[in-house]
């Protein structure tokens, strides 16, 4: 439950640090005095959107602190053991607004996302403002409030799985199906041009290998006769061979080399050189001897080469890419050959999640149905209570098994009231006037909240449009509520005040800078505050003794 609140320079309020204890907690005073403030602390402590507006004039930040005793907030212990963020026995919940409208968040004191914050705020308070009653008239807030009131999170949480699954393999089938038609001209074309590309012998295809054995046989006779001519050069010219003058060099080193010692190490260079082009010279005979002229190969090449240019241009590749593209080209094939395969199998497999869907959604039409019934028990009976002694409150829930899958079922959900008898029912928006909607509203918040484990509930002004004895049986529904767990209500009425364990009253005081003050009333305080509930400015005795009365009665 929350045990303080705690506020720095948020708009009217300059300081504040508030106490707050188990059972019912109301908030009263003057219009305009400031309650609205509070709530609009606790709602930007646990995750609201923040703007410049909140910082009190003249100060650099708004700062909220919360603090939450765990003991009765399991959920909530849990989700911070599952985000590493349970340091502390009780739970403190820090928000800083700044005056540029930028704002950080803390829990235990370690800054945390806003998305963060909000899902454990969920985990800690659960905030019924004034207008409840407005949202009451959407569909998705009915289904929601009796999807609560049935405890099936769990169901819907398995039925969304198996339709996120339906609806990916339902997509993937639609888009293969459309795509069918266009897929057989697709699979004549690869076809083609498999065919084309493996004439190329693709399996011995090196473009490479036959380019250079073109350039080759295209230049023979120029390598024929060059090469002779270097060889008469080399060697077997016997007059002016580079053999022969090496070997005039050679006889002239050795003479020399018995006056100079230092010139053997030349001759040595020489004779090993010599020797490489004796070699060299015998290498490039054998080559030449080899070589033969061949127009028919050479012939073959050109048209090879001619065709593999034109393949190449063909598909904007490059000659050495065409053997990858003719993989890429048959894995293609290939998917569509299978493409058939892969529809039967997307089918098969929709059918069984559509079957599976249908049977989670017709088990959560059945269990709505179940619950639906207890809630228009539990809400006529209150609505009878809260001053529509004629009423009836009905819960629709009309399966819908043509409809198209949803992730929230294929029910259709609708709240209906007959506010006379004899009349049938009718929507909410059609029959329920604003303060019927405030009764109604109040009622289902009742109903739907005896199985919810949010620990403090704070209610703002949700028993506008009402008085008298109503009031007081709204009071102490109210108070019934906070039997197992904490309740803070905003109200003007002295019937719904007069039931609180913890009294407190806000007062604006404007001496100087405006600013909003909360009190928690002793006894004497609370019947004064009662009184003035009741009696408005003149303030008798009668009303002081009928302020303590109802004070006593709501204590036994």
């Amino acid at each position: 439950m929350l045990l303080n609140l705690n506020i720095v320079d948020l708009a009217v309020v300059k300081s504040l640090n508030l106490n707050l204890e188990k059972g019912m907690s109301v908030l009263t005073g003057e219009t305009g005095a400031g309650k609205s403030i509070l709530l609009t602390a606790l709602g930007l402590a646990l995750g609201d959107r923040a703007d410049s507006g909140y910082v009190r004039p003249h100060a650099t930040r708004a700062e909220i602190n919360l603090e939450f005793d765990l003991m009765d907030a399991p959920s909530a212990k849990q989700w911070l053991k599952d985000n590493d963020l349970n340091d502390e026995e009780n739970c403190f919940i820090r928000r800083i607004v700044y005056q540029d409208g930028g704002s950080k968040a803390y829990i235990n004191n370690r800054p945390v996302t806003l998305l963060s914050l909000k899902q454990l705020s969920a985990l800690l308070v659960e905030i019924h403002g004034q207008h409840a009653h407005l949202t009451l008239l959407d569909f998705d807030q009915q289904r929601h409030l009796l999807d609560n009131f049935s405890s099936n999170q769990d169901l819907l949480a398995e039925i969304n799985t198996t339709y996120q699954y339906w609806k990916q393999t339902n997509t993937e089938l639609n888009q293969l199906v459309k795509s069918s038609s266009a897929q057989f001209e697709r699979e004549e074309l690869l076809r083609y041009q498999l065919e084309e590309l493996h004439q190329l012998d693709l399996d011995n295809f090196d473009y490479q290998a036959i380019s250079e054995e073109h350039n080759k046989l295209a230049n023979l006779d120029l390598i024929l006769k060059q090469g002779q001519e270097q060889l008469e050069i080399l060697y077997e010219n016997e007059q002016q061979s580079v053999s022969q003058m090496l070997g005039y060099s050679l006889t002239s080193l050795t003479e020399l080399s018995q006056f100079s010692p230092e010139l053997a190490e030349i001759h040595e260079l020489l004779t090993g050189a010599q020797i490489q082009i004796e070699e060299a010279s015998q290498q490039l005979r054998r080559y030449l001897e080899t070589q033969e002229a061949d127009p028919h190969r050479l012939s073959w090449l050109e048209e090879q080469i001619g065709i593999i240019q034109d393949i190449s241009r063909k598909h904007q590749s490059t000659p050495e890419y065409l053997p990858q593209l003719a993989i890429e080209l048959e894995t293609e094939l290939n998917n569509i050959a299978h493409s058939s395969e892969r529809l039967e199998q997307l089918t098969v497999s929709a059918q069984q999640q559509l079957l599976q869907y249908q049977t989670l959604s017709s088990k959560l039409s059945e269990n709505r149905s179940h619950n639906a019934k207890k809630l228009e028990k539990n809400i006529s009976s209150m609505i009878k209570e809260l001053g529509m002694p004629q009423g009836d409150f009905l819960v629709h829930v009309t399966h819908q098994t043509e409809e198209t899958p949803k992730a929230i079922g294929n029910d259709k959900i609708e709240f209906l009231v007959s506010a006379n008898p004899g009349l049938p029912a009718k929507p909410l928006a059609k029959v329920a006037s604003g303060g019927e909607l405030s009764r109604i509203s109040l009622a289902i918040q009742v109903s739907t909240s005896t199985d919810k484990t949010t620990p403090t509930m704070i209610f703002d002004e949700v028993d506008a449009g009402i008085g008298g004895g109503i009031a007081e049986i709204v009071g102490q529904k109210l108070r019934n509520l906070s039997h197992n767990r904490q309740i803070l209500c905003v109200t003007h009425l002295p019937q719904v005040a007069s039931q609180a364990h913890q009294h407190l009253y806000v007062k604006k005081d404007q001496t100087e800078t405006t600013s909003s003050t909360v009190s928690l009333l002793n006894p004497r305080e609370k019947v004064e505050e009662i009184a003035r509930m009741l009696g408005g400015v003149n303030i008798t005795q009668n009303t002081l003794a009928h302020a303590e009365e109802m004070l006593n009665v709501s204590s036994v």
